[in-house]
């Protein structure tokens, strides 16, 4: 096949953005190598040409991956061969795969292929480019998709909105977004801000989608020139007759179950419906229009859930009512508890309706500190938080294989959260780990994780800017008309139309997360959504403020603590000694850990703030000496007949002369001094030997011990 290469080019965000086709991968049934400043990402599209038999879903895959060719890096570690994604690279498949799904026709079930894979890594953002190439492969495709569509990030720096930051611009930052949507509306929101306010978010959010506007003016412009005509596709549809049939049949049933209020009990109540389904399409296979070779079991289970989710939707959208009966801005019952854990430096229970998250917190130095590889460098997160949802969370009986994306998707929304409270490492040096624990889930159990997180850090005594709390918001949209729910149940959630995650403190936002299971939504209900999820989240707040508002003064007892001095760089090695001998001697015996930092910042970790005292004392003394006129306390540590030497600091020892113990001639120093006794001495002199010479008479004579 011979080389048809095609080049598109736009500039975006100030950077020129090049979109290029048919060189490469041909037998893809789309390739795009998306180019900005140096990087280059060749994202692939496949789509099998038949539907699988009994297939039900659609299954789609995109799949991200780094290669560290691209910036001229070996990767970390024996095996030099890239493997398995980072939680870096599964984020992104995340972010690329969300806004997509909802652009695919209703009922095509072919198995898609979306593949993205970074070539060369220069200065553009290899995300935003892995995103575009994306949409432009769909674009140009016969796959059915009613795109286009596309990605933008956005920064706010100094007051200013910036499309697609660079690396510096994006830390900087008030804000940092990712935005996708198509021309028409939002389809994803994904972010962090430094507590702004709704009004600022909405405007980046707008800002964004506009310049997505643009970048779909594009891909018109590349399907009319290089695009191929969709293929035709048989949608795997619902059977009208059995579904209309089955709303007829079934409808008093299914109200009985939606009145259900209690989960489990509801999900029981599904299960023996399903069952009665099953056996009433069995029965009479005829009057639903089935056959006798029916898989009724399928069947049965498809008439469930569309049942329940047209009675649900419509009792919502008509009626204002929710399962169970809860108002539409309504918060469940929140219960809240701190220092559920005994040994633990600190942790939090949060409980909001059926959702359940027990969250401890764990503070330590620098050997805590979480390492990653990736082709950007080798960096080090001094605050993360892990995130794990066992079955036993949703009553299921099975076993925990480890953390799938969608916990590390859901734990990076949390940590995101709370980061934005966090103090600064100059405030609070230390490496903060939080481990969140769903024990129930019922919906949003990763807002749940925000709030407990967030309590369980004030617990520990971290001291927050503010206490942080989330909220699920979701929505039941038919047509013009819609519905927006506060702090979403799980089945509101399978059953809506979007998922919207807000957390912040009272000052602002920290994060927000935003996914549609329809084409995206208007300007107008986002900002409903918005003003909606500040209510909420300001209900939660007040709830957790009842047991604990702010961090509690100084730590528990056996949580480390770190102390900080600073030296002149050129005595670093002093301090370090031959082969780091002085630094693992002080470390051994005072049972700290020592950092020290290339500009003399030297960081003492230790559960015991006196030997952290001490070992800063002595450290300060072998590098400056003994200040000459100081008093200091110290320790007899050995007699000999000329005088005593005494401890100043622990391992750093001065002689007292006999001449310098009392004012009275001494003959034998036993008669005045005793090992072990502490001492007030004054320095008189450090020799160039470094010997030090100590005075107790000039600060108090010694008596004689009585006999």
């Amino acid at each position: 096949m011979l080389n048809n290469k095609k080049e598109f080019k736009m500039n975006y965000g100030g950077k020129e953005i090049t979109l290029e086709t048919g060189r490469l991968a041909k037998q893809a049934d789309a390739a795009i190598l998306a180019s900005c400043e140096g990087t280059q990402v060749l994202v692939t599209l496949t789509c099998a040409k038949e539907v699988n038999d009994g297939q039900d879903f659609f299954p789609l895959l995109v799949d991200y991956k780094e290669k560290f060719y691209a910036a001229g890096k070996f990767l970390g570690g024996f095996l030099k061969r890239e493997g398995r994604p980072s939680n870096a690279e599964i984020l992104i498949m995340r972010l690329i795969d969300r806004p997509l799904r909802p652009l695919f026709p209703e009922g095509f079930m072919n198995e898609t292929i979306l593949m993205a894979q970074v070539v060369s890594q220069g200065a553009g953002d290899s995300e935003v480019l892995a995103g575009l190439g994306a949409a432009a492969a769909l674009a140009i495709s016969d796959v059915p998709f009613n795109g286009p569509m596309g990605y933008a990030k956005v920064g706010k720096v100094d007051g200013k909105l910036i499309l697609n930051p660079t690396k510096a611009e994006w830390d900087a930052g008030a804000l940092g977004l990712l935005v996708a949507g198509s021309a028409e509306a939002v389809l994803m929101v994904e972010g962090e801000s430094n507590e702004v306010s709704e009004a600022e978010m909405l405007e980046a959010i707008v800002f964004g989608h506009n310049n997505i506007k643009e970048f779909c003016k594009l891909l018109d412009k590349m399907t009319k020139e290089v695009g191929q005509k969709k293929r035709e596709f048989t949608p795997v549809t619902p059977n009208a007759a059995l579904m209309t049939e089955a709303m007829k049949e079934f409808s008093t049933e299914a109200r009985k179950v939606l009145s259900t209020n209690v989960k489990q009990e509801r999900s029981n109540a599904t299960n023996a419906f399903r069952k009665h389904i099953k056996e009433a399409l069995k029965a009479n296979p005829a009057k639903f229009g089935l056959t006798e070779e029916t898989d009724f079991g399928k069947e049965a289970a498809k008439v469930t859930d569309e049942v329940l989710y047209k009675m649900m939707r419509a009792d919502i959208l008509n009626e204002n009512k929710r399962i169970a009966g809860r108002g539409l801005n309504v918060v469940r019952a929140i219960e809240t508890e701190t220092s559920v854990l005994q040994s633990v430096h600190g942790s939090a229970l949060f409980t909001r309706g059926e959702t359940q998250v027990l969250a401890a917190v764990t503070i330590g130095g620098k050997e805590g500190e979480q390492m990653y590889d990736s082709i950007h460098g080798v960096g080090y997160d001094k605050f993360y938080l892990h995130y794990a949802m066992p079955p036993f969370s949703v009553g299921e009986a099975k076993g925990y294989r480890g953390v799938g994306r969608r916990e590390i998707g859901h734990g990076n929304l949390a940590e995101r959260a709370l980061k934005k409270a966090m103090p600064s490492q100059t405030d609070f040096p230390y490496t903060v780990r939080v481990a969140c624990e769903v024990l129930e889930s019922n919906g949003s159990s990763s807002m749940g994780s925000v709030c407990s997180g967030s309590m369980a850090l004030m617990d520990a005594g971290v001291p927050l800017k503010g206490p942080v709390a989330g909220v699920a918001m979701g929505l039941i949209k038919e047509g013009d008309k819609y519905k927006i729910l506060t702090d979403i149940l799980g089945d509101e959630d399978h059953l809506g139309d979007m998922d919207f995650k807000l957390a912040g403190t009272a000052q602002g936002i920290t994060a927000i997360q935003m996914d549609m299971k329809i084409a995206g939504i208007s300007e107008q209900i986002f900002r409903e959504a918005l003003a909606q999820a500040k209510e909420g989240r300001t209900h939660i707040l007040g709830e957790m403020a009842k047991t604990i508002s702010t961090n509690r003064i100084g730590f528990k007892a056996g949580v480390p603590q770190i102390k900080s001095f600073k030296i002149a760089p050129d005595k670093i090695g002093a301090l370090i000694g031959p082969g780091g001998k002085n630094i693992k001697a002080l470390q051994e015996n005072f049972k700290v850990t020592m950092d020290v930092a290339e500009d003399g910042t030297v960081k003492v970790l230790g559960v015991d703030v006196q030997k952290i005292d001490e070992v800063i004392a002595l450290a300060d003394m072998q590098l400056n000496g003994p200040k000459i006129g100081a008093i200091y306390k110290g320790t007899v540590v050995t007699i000999k007949e000329y005088g005593a030497f005494v401890d100043i600091v622990p391992g750093l020892a001065g002689l007292v002369h006999v001449s310098e113990i009392a004012d009275e001639r001494v003959n034998d120093p036993n008669d005045y001094l005793t090992e072990g006794q502490l001492l007030d001495v004054k320095v008189l002199e450090v020799d160039r030997f470094g010997k030090i010479k100590l005075s107790a008479k000039a600060v108090a004579p010694v008596a004689k011990k009585a006999k």
